[in-house]
């Protein structure tokens, strides 16, 4: 069946979306996010809400574009990563051992997750700031490119206030 476009109806929500497992199985969208020590975001990325977050820090820390500095060249891998205990896996601690990235992963059922909040907060603040963005609190966009395209604008918005003050 078509529309008076010409056009079929497309799926609910499309692609890179899933059964959430906490939202009864509800399809949608996880936003993955790389910020620098004050909450500026440096790479970001989306996928479905069933996905586990271990399989997208690689392409995440691949993402972050190279930064200029006052003295020197430009970085092209962060000093140090810090994770909470959703990527404590051997592979990923050897992947970013082999790019001489020093990490910090809290290991799971022997550290407390609460050494780390003195470092994770400022992650989880800039997603509150992206889920303040009414756009992205709720996906209404099929395509994944489109809803991709609005969390970089917002993402480019939050940048430009921090780096603004």
């Amino acid at each position: 069946m078509r529309d008076r476009f010409g056009q079929r109806p497309g799926g609910k929500r499309g692609p890179l979306t899933g059964p959430n497992p906490t939202d009864r199985g509800k399809s949608g969208s996880k936003i993955h996010l790389i910020t620098d020590r004050n909450g500026v975001p440096l790479s970001l990325g989306i996928s479905g809400a069933n996905m586990h977050d271990s399989l997208g820090l690689q392409p995440l820390v691949r993402g972050i574009p190279p930064i200029r500095s006052r003295r020197g060249p430009r970085r092209r891998r962060p000093a140090k990563l810090h994770a909470d205990k959703g990527y404590d896996y051997d592979h990923l601690r050897k992947w970013l051992r082999e790019r001489r990235i020093r990490h910090r992963i809290a290991r799971k059922g022997i550290e407390s997750s609460t050494r780390l909040g003195r470092h994770r907060w400022v992650v989880e603040r800039t997603v509150f700031w992206l889920a303040g963005c009414r756009r992205l609190h709720r996906r209404y966009e099929r395509k994944a490119e489109h809803f991709l395209a609005f969390v970089g604008i917002a993402a480019a918005l939050i940048a430009h206030r921090r780096l603004a003050k």
